[in-house]
């Protein structure tokens, strides 16, 4: 790993050579908060065809988008242009989103903090398309953490039971072609919420991660990559050991700038109830415990979600 890039960990390792693939990311985490994931096993053609119902989904009037907004906070279904603000910042950022989050079986007791989806009727492949890449990526995130609990030395299924009915959502992107001009970027400086972010669709260039000296390094994944990160949930939990890095979408060249940019990230979630306490592990004379007092996953999403103008 060198000083300016973040070097691709294959995922081939994952079976060949497990404790070096937890390593490998673990340490990748560690410096960058970032890694970039190598051979991924998800289909490039299921992939394309969730991407291909995305597009036919923002391609749609606007009229027709704004009748899928729904609830509160953008958990399900359409978020218009203008709304969602990184914290601390006047200007909200230059995207439009659909959220599509965990289906539950009818009575299931986190249905009060997980409303159901709401799928577009004008685009019929939309929904098993978009649920296939939901369950794709939730079943690529927990082989994440298998190897990021071996890296923190817990037992490899230790984070299973705190994420399998967890709130996790998928966020279908669309950033408009911009004129460059004015103060709005695509996304603004930010960290992740969730525990971690599983995100395809990277390719089109303006993602920048914050190095440590203040200077912002570009991430350029190579094509058929999966971009992952840690988010304040695992930060807080680990004590800042595994810390969540702010990064940001810049607006394009000018050469770039008629191009509309895609990606679907994939915000990995505890369940709603879990408990996030200070691992042990990760509090020393060093380390002082900076989380004393714990908060459960949906007070601390609740809680962060007011400060992105999402509630």
């Amino acid at each position: 790993m060198t000083s300016d890039t973040i070097i691709p960990v294959s995922f081939g390792a994952y079976e060949a050579d497990f404790e070096a693939f937890a390593q490998a990311l673990g340490d990748s985490f560690t410096r960058y908060g970032f890694a970039v994931i190598a051979d991924h096993p998800l289909q490039q053609a299921r992939i394309d065809g969730a991407l291909s119902a995305t597009k036919a989904f923002f391609a749609l009037p606007e009229a027709a988008k704004r009748a899928y907004v729904v609830g509160q906070g953008g958990q399900r279904g359409y978020t218009p242009f203008g709304v969602e603000t990184a914290k601390g910042e006047a200007h909200h950022d230059l995207k439009e989103f659909w959220h599509m989050g965990r289906d539950l079986p009818s009575g299931h007791p986190y249905a009060s903090v997980m409303p159901p989806n709401v799928w577009p009727t004008e685009i019929p492949a939309f929904a098993d398309e978009v649920r296939w890449l939901y369950g794709a990526l939730d079943a690529m995130g927990r082989k994440m953490l298998e190897a990021l609990a071996v890296y923190l030395g817990l037992e490899r299924q230790f984070f299973a039971p705190t994420v399998d009915h967890g709130n996790s959502v998928l966020r279908l992107l669309h950033y408009p072609p911009t004129s460059g001009d004015g103060p709005h970027i695509r996304a603004a400086a930010h960290e992740d919420i969730n525990v971690i972010t599983l995100l395809l669709g990277a390719e089109e260039a303006g993602l920048e991660v914050l190095r440590r000296d203040g200077s912002w390094l570009a991430i350029n994944p190579p094509a058929g990559s999966l971009v992952c990160n840690i988010g304040d949930m695992l930060q807080r939990l680990t004590n800042h050991r595994l810390p969540s890095t702010t990064h940001r979408v810049v607006n394009p060249s000018q050469a770039r700038s008629g191009v509309a940019r895609y990606s679907t990230p994939f915000f990995l979630h505890f369940n709603p109830d879990y408990e996030i306490a200070t691992l042990p592990g990760c509090v020393d004379g060093a380390h002082p415990d900076r989380y004393p007092e714990p908060i459960t996953a949906d007070g601390y999403l609740q809680q962060r979600l007011r400060e992105i103008k999402l509630l």
